[in-house]
């Protein structure tokens, strides 16, 4: 895991090796152990390198082939690199080091771009062809690894975080409006958008290439859910599953330094830890975190999973004081961010990071396994869009009798939020129900002179990806929007740039391309009974996991957003909000924001729409108004 930048001139003029150093020092803490930049002719890359594999300086990077022809900046892990080497070895070439980034070189070689399509990992990197003055990229098929560039002033630049690539003053500092509204709807801002119109987000799943100064961008990998595997039974499903999964954690374990795991006492992390010390026969170092809100925390079912697998098990409750964490945040992840989750995520990674250099953690299993009550029940919300308005208004009306209860996600409050939202088609109302700030909210915040800036709407992105989904089924259409959108430009933006600001290593077994494409091709009527979320991992665990783990209420990494907004945040939000230097930014109506912040100051429950804005202005006011 490391920090990759770069810089190729289109001019005549050579590339910037200055420049280059630049971007590379705000990506420090992505590589402690070293720091690497070579430049020549029209092409700088620099890298911070975190070493996990081969600790020597023979795997220092940018790396080489033989005659210095091609050179390689890599972040990530190839878990398949030892294979892809002995196949290049009987091809007649020669390695020098024992680290996976030396494949990639001698993998370009031999097979142009298309030796993408052979990699099994995370990664994202950049391949200089000096031969050809031509770059290469990629990014992983998930999207754990990010790849920002930007073209301007007749140079291509590329950075593994949007605060170092805008570390060159080259780069206009121009806001995207399209981006803040994306932004405002979903709380992150999707690919291959960022906040800054001049700068970009490489897809997952996609390779560049710039040559004779033409960029182009191509697909080499989808999810597809139209081919099925046929089984005689779930049971036959299962067992297959069981084979892929031991596989993808068992190849997650290649390191030369330690290694543990997040553990939540979920289903999937708990997978991965009894998956780790089954494998292993060793206890495995687990890291969980709470908070004093014992309805926050799951805290007890991380330590019943722990003793049940003797792991050595380490857990802190967090006390975070959001106004000394916030500022952090917006600088590494550079653009407006607005998943609270990053801040405990930022805590278990810290605490994880004084015991190992890398942590195997359960994302991406909710994604490919149904395990999202909005997914589950998007069926009924076709059905409820279908009803004619009255009847609608009529149950939005009767569910606000419902008490919320104190719980975030309490079943009162998911129905009163089902059953309140607009959309004449599942896809609409789907796409209201991931909102922060959804269609009409969005349009009754903003000031009229911004909002004419915008060029469409944000529900617009999600639509295409229905639109877009290889499969005419309404549910597998949703799965994969959710693994085109929240878990790449959300979830794993969130833990990449939280474990990384504590230089730490975290790979995702159910992320790994196999297990992905099993859960796709596999029959939806093993995955999906009603309402009931994970039924087919619940039975293919059931023989590993305690029944408590499998069948409790899904959880989730919340944080007190609530609470903190009528204490802590409550005098901070309204000052910074409503402030001189805010309003003179002509983006929001006042009276909106006053009435979203005396509205939950007087009892409701904005804290989310209430972060997003601040998290906003506080990345505004350290990014937006720089003076050139």
């Amino acid at each position: 895991m490391c920090g990759l930048c770069g810089i190729v001139s289109l001019t005549d003029l050579p590339a910037d090796a200055s420049a280059a150093r630049a971007m590379s020092e705000r990506l420090s803490h992505r590589g402690p152990d070293d720091a690497g930049l070579w430049s020549e002719g029209p092409c700088a890359l620099a890298h911070r390198r975190l070493a996990v594999i081969d600790l020597s300086p023979a795997a220092a990077q940018p790396l080489a082939n033989e005659d210095g022809s091609i050179r390689v900046v890599f972040n990530g892990e190839i878990y398949n690199f030892e294979e892809l080497k002995r196949d290049l070895e009987k091809k007649g070439h020669a390695f020098r080091s024992k680290s996976d980034t030396e494949v990639l070189v001698h993998a370009y070689e031999q097979d142009g771009d298309r030796f993408v399509e052979k990699l099994r990992g995370m990664f994202a990197f950049a391949i200089w062809d000096a031969k050809r003055r031509r770059l290469f990229a990629a990014r992983d098929r998930a999207g754990k690894k990010p790849f920002h560039y930007a073209l301007a002033a007749g140079t291509f630049r590329f950075a593994s975080e949007l605060h170092a690539l805008m570390a060159d003053r080259a780069v206009p500092r121009r806001l995207d409006p399209a981006a803040l509204d994306h932004f405002l709807h979903y709380q992150y801002v999707p690919a291959p958008m960022t906040i800054w119109r001049d700068a970009h987000k490489l897809l997952p799943g996609h390779t560049l290439s710039l040559e004779n100064g033409e960029l182009k961008i191509a697909p080499y990998w989808d999810l597809d859910f139209r081919l099925k595997d046929g089984y005689a039974s779930s049971a036959e499903a299962e067992e297959r599953f069981r084979g892929i999964f031991d596989e993808a954690v068992k190849l997650r374990l290649i390191s030369d330094v330690p290694l543990g795991a997040f553990l939540s006492g979920g289903i999937d992390s708990s997978a991965v830890v009894e998956a780790m010390a089954r494998l292993t026969g060793r206890p495995v170092k687990t890291f969980s975190i709470g908070f004093e809100e014992a309805v926050y925390s799951e805290l007890p079912h991380a330590r019943e999973i722990a003793r049940r697998f003797g792991t050595d098990h380490r857990e802190l409750v967090v006390k975070p004081r959001a106004l000394e964490i916030l500022p952090a945040l917006v600088r590494h992840y550079g653009e407006p961010y607005a998943d609270a989750s990053a801040i405990p995520t930022y805590y278990v990674s810290k605490m994880a990071r004084e015991s190992v250099t890398v942590a195997l953690s359960g994302d991406g299993g909710d994604e490919s396994f149904l395990g999202y009550a909005r997914i589950a029940a998007i069926e009924a919300a076709g059905r409820l869009a279908a009803l004619p308005r009255p009847v609608r208004a009529a149950l939005a009306a009767a569910a606000r009798l419902l008490p919320p209860g104190a719980n975030p996600r309490s079943l009162p409050r998911r129905i009163r939020r089902f059953l309140n939202l607009e959309g004449d088609t599942a896809e609409a109302h789907f796409t209201e129900l991931v909102a922060y700030f959804g269609t009409a909210q969005r349009r009754a915040l903003y000031a009229p002179e911004f909002a004419k800036q915008l060029p469409g709407d944000a529900s617009e992105f999600m639509h295409r990806l229905f639109t877009q989904a290889p499969t005419g089924n309404l549910t597998e259409r949703a799965l994969y929007a959710e693994a085109r959108s929240y878990l790449p430009d959300d979830l794993l933006v969130k833990v990449d740039i939280a474990s990384m600001m504590n230089s730490l290593e975290v790979r995702s077994p159910f992320l790994d391309h196999h297990v992905m494409e099993f859960a796709a091709r596999l029959p939806l009527r093993f995955k999906k009974n009603g309402l009931e979320t994970k039924g087919f991992l619940k039975r293919a665990l059931a023989s590993r996991l305690p029944a408590d783990c499998l069948h409790r209420p899904k959880q989730g990494f919340a944080v007190p957003l609530e609470n903190w907004f009528r204490g802590e945040l409550r005098d901070f939000a309204r000052e910074t909000l409503l402030s001189p230097q805010a309003r003179g930014r002509g983006l929001f109506r006042e009276g909106e924001l006053k009435r979203y912040l005396d509205e939950h100051a007087a009892g409701a429950d904005h804290s989310s729409r209430l972060w997003a804005l601040l998290f906003f202005e506080v990345w505004a006011s350290e990014f937006l108004d720089v003076r050139r």
